[in-house]
């Protein structure tokens, strides 16, 4: 006897679907519960079902979501937008509530789990991180947050961020950040040392920024791929954003593809809008694990974002020029199973044995979900409502 069946839902394809719950896990999965006994049956009356959402790249500790808004400000250069950051994060809301409101509304979308990227450097110290670690546990039932010690005012360039680094890695952070070798720190090499220094001495992985341009930003990606092939890092590594890969030829992408394939390198997009960004379909079918993130939401950096992956989906889609549904379940997939394979989520998916937590939503399929990104969605956790004002919606 199950506790609970969630009958006559769809899946991404629009194949009917049966969900069997036992003490929070899903223990049956069939197109109709015919076969299952339950001490209760939900109808979802041909509503999608899908995994909850991962983020693979948010900046909780930049956030201003849960305090006032703030008008965005422009600035001449990254050193002008830096300054700007502390002195409005200063005059903000603490920095364990606004991180906490970004969590609570990202979860109400959706969202199970994310890889955060923290503040970490020698003028900020590891503030950052405690406040962020703070929220973390506060929000720990809802949503798994994978902490990347991000040094935004670079390694080489802030002497004494590699220690705090270091401090950070044993502080909780799994993921080692760093941010565009070359243009902000001037020295690549000695850069990546760091990073992957305390990444090889701590068994942590590896997540770098690189906004650095064309032929340059494919020689970074390069180089970050012959170290973690030299070290054995398969699959423990990423690069966020990768803008080169949107602005040089197609035979170059090529060529950077198969040796990112090769090294087990992912690739990070949020489809940003004035940016060129990575080909998503093009990295793909070399064999690159390509997933989506929010990025910055509503900070000192731009003004946009709700922490809704499934728009983020949308974005991907919209700007990646995806009409069929085979493409639009690439980006579905970029914000599900890709982010989760990314940041190393167990257990995760609509699977036997794995938690019964997902998102229902009224559309016909995965295809449509992406399309439209309906904000009206229910989300049930350890095969619970998460909000029990939704049940009404679905009788017994």
């Amino acid at each position: 006897m199950f506790d609970r069946l969630f009958d006559n839902a769809v899946d991404l394809h629009g194949n009917k679907l049966c969900l069997a719950i036992r003490d929070g896990r899903f223990a049956g999965i069939a197109p109709t519960g015919d076969a299952f006994a339950a001490a209760e049956t939900i109808d979802l009356g041909g509503r999608l079902v899908l995994p909850g959402f991962v983020d693979g790249h948010i900046h909780l500790d930049k956030s201003f979501v849960g305090d006032r808004w703030r008008p965005h400000l422009p600035a001449a250069s990254l050193r002008e937008r830096l300054a700007i950051e502390k002195r409005q994060l200063a005059q903000s809301r603490p920095m364990a509530e606004r991180a906490g409101a970004l969590i609570a509304q990202a979860a109400a979308f959706g969202t199970v789990a994310m890889r955060c990227h923290v503040d970490v450097d020698a003028s900020t110290g590891l503030s950052h991180l405690h406040a962020v670690l703070e929220a973390r546990e506060q929000w720990r039932d809802l949503v798994d947050i994978e902490i990347v010690a991000f040094p935004q005012a670079g390694v080489v360039s802030c002497p004494g961020t590699a220690d705090v680094l270091e401090a950070a890695v044993q502080e909780g952070a799994a993921v080692v950040g760093g941010i565009d070798p070359a243009t902000f720190d001037g020295d690549a090499e000695a850069q990546l040392d760091v990073v992957f220094g305390i990444a090889e001495r701590h068994g942590s992985k590896v997540d770098i920024h690189l906004h650095e341009p064309g032929a340059q930003g494919v020689e970074q990606l390069l180089r970050i791929a012959q170290r973690t092939k030299a070290l054995g890092m398969e699959g423990r590594v990423a690069v966020s954003h990768a803008y080169s890969l949107g602005e040089v030829p197609p035979e170059a992408v090529d060529r950077t593809a198969r040796t990112l394939a090769h090294a087990g390198v992912a690739i990070m997009t949020n489809a940003p809008g004035d940016r060129p960004f990575p080909p998503v379909l093009r990295l793909r079918e070399a064999g690159v694990r390509v997933f989506a993130g929010n990025d910055n939401i509503r900070d000192a950096w731009w003004p946009y974002g709700n922490g809704d992956m499934l728009q983020r989906a949308m974005l991907v889609g919209y700007r990646s020029g995806f009409y069929t549904d085979e493409h639009l379940h690439v980006a579905l997939d970029m914000v599900t199973h890709a982010s989760a394979d990314a940041i190393g989520k167990t257990g995760y998916g609509l699977a036997a044995g794995n938690e019964a937590t997902f998102v229902v939503l009224d559309v016909p399929n995965g295809a449509a979900a992406v399309a439209g990104a309906p904000a009206d969605r229910v989300v049930v956790r350890r095969g619970e409502f998460e909000r029990r004002p939704f049940a009404a919606a679905f009788p017994t």
